[in-house]
């Protein structure tokens, strides 16, 4: 038996930082985890959870990292060596002071209900940081997800798994592109119109990657099958985000919404909506259920019928937390690469201005693909109509049957409601129930972003 297990190596369960943790416990000294005598006593601090100062000497409250809240010490200042953890201490606490007494002086001792919550606080930075630690490693674009949350104490979403393209539903099929195009320079010298040409369309980009095409046609890019290489001009969404972003908590009801971390130019491309894909008879399905709990992530592609939706409501990528706007910086464009189905588009984002670093993304949840404006302030406006195709994108909005009061609701929370002319287009309509928390969630649905 012995002989058999030879070789044989077994994954550990527990993390680098947990084995050294044990360690210290059991007072081992173990060289392949760089536990010696010398350091065997340095303890790590995990979080602060108190605050007190005497005869002008400041103590914390140090829960130590790997040890139960039993063994929490206070601490003197010069004992802790935890800058960061200490910065970010006083910042929340003085955050919060002024929130709850307008002043930011700490006291001499915190009351019990704010050691509370910078305990709450410091665990959900923990649960963010290891959230943002898993969106990093899931992701293959070249752009970094950071994660903030400086409005209230909700965590990571508790059901979404971040994915980097399409997950196909039962019954649906991808097929792959057959031919690719022979060009040399596909932008300069493209070989019968190059990936575009062959579709009878125009080329979309221009020599620094901008869409130069109008909102309502179609972008084909060139593919797997193609003779030209990665830094071709015309393989741009293929090449996935290519801009920092931060996931962040919005301080007017909205829920989480994305922000850029860098500029983006005019034109240039942002990110995919990014979901599974099911059918029509599938979204109906689940849009019942989705009315039920005031929101929805469905995404009709109806580019040239409509017989498939994007749900991105469980699997997705950051575009799930991108917030609707009357006065949108992002528009969508229909996208083709590895496969030429149309009934299947890629759906894609592009800067319709230039959009500073900090600035929060949004797009029209009605936005048309022809390329009108959505609808602002809470008036109707012209939809763009001048493109004759039928390509255009509708977010399938929440419908609802309103309340009493409802509507003072919405204006209370600071934006008007938006209207809906295409009524005739959506599958759901939303029957909200007195027993619904349903004042918060769906006027973070239906209104206008600041």
């Amino acid at each position: 038996m012995a002989e058999n297990l030879k070789g044989c190596s077994v994954c550990c369960k527990s993390s680098w930082n947990q084995l050294q943790d044990l360690c210290r416990l059991a007072k081992l000294s173990c060289p392949a985890l760089g536990i010696s005598k010398r350091n065997l006593y340095d303890f790590e601090v995990e979080y602060l959870c108190d605050y007190k100062k005497i005869r002008e000497q400041e103590y914390y409250l140090v829960k130590w990292r790997g040890y139960p809240d039993s063994e929490n010490t206070w601490e003197p200042r010069q004992n802790l060596k935890c800058v960061r953890i200490l910065k970010q201490f006083h910042k929340d606490l003085e955050r919060e002071l002024l929130r709850r007494h307008h002043r930011s002086k700490p006291p001499r001792h915190l009351d019990p209900s704010l050691a509370n919550y910078l305990v709450q606080k410091a665990k959900q930075r923990r649960a963010l940081r290891r959230w943002e630690q898993e969106l990093n490693a899931k992701r293959s674009h070249l752009g970094r997800i950071t994660v903030e949350n400086e409005v209230d104490l909700d965590g990571p979403p508790r059901a979404f798994v971040y994915i980097n393209e399409y997950r196909v539903g039962e019954g649906i099929t991808l097929n792959q592109v057959a031919v690719g195009c022979e060009c040399q320079d596909c932008l300069w010298a493209p070989v019968g119109g190059c990936c575009p040409g062959a579709s009878l369309h125009k080329f979309a980009y221009n020599d620094q990657g901008q869409v130069r095409l109008r909102a309502g046609l179609p972008i084909y890019e060139c593919n797997s099958r193609c003779r030209c290489g990665y830094d071709c001009p015309n393989r741009v969404v293929q090449k996935g985000i290519r801009y920092d972003l931060c996931i962040f908590r919005t301080d007017d009801g909205r829920g989480w919404g994305v922000r850029t971390l860098e500029k983006i130019r005019k034109n240039s491309f942002v990110m995919e909506y990014v979901g599974e894909i099911i059918t029509s008879e599938e979204a109906e399905r689940r849009g019942q259920i989705y009315d039920r709990q005031g929101a929805t992530y469905l995404f009709d592609l109806d580019y040239v019928e409509d017989v498939y939706t994007v749900d991105a409501a469980y699997y997705g990528n950051i575009s799930h937390f991108v917030n609707h706007s009357c006065d949108p910086n992002l528009q969508v464009y229909n996208v083709f690469i590895d496969n030429l189905d149309e009934r299947l588009p890629r759906i894609a984002f592009f800067a319709t201005r230039t959009i500073r670093a900090g600035e929060e993304l949004t797009f029209d949840y009605n936005m048309q693909g022809g390329g009108g404006k959505g609808l602002g302030a809470g008036a109707y406006s012209d939809i763009g109509h001048e493109d004759p195709s039928p390509g255009s994108f509708k977010m399938l909005f929440l419908t609802p049957s309103l309340p009493s009061g409802f509507l003072d609701l919405c204006l209370s929370h600071g934006g008007p409601l938006i209207p809906n002319p295409w009524t005739p287009t959506l599958r759901h309509s939303h029957r909200l129930s007195p027993k619904d928390s349903w004042g918060r969630s769906l006027a973070r649905e239906l209104r206008c972003s600041s």
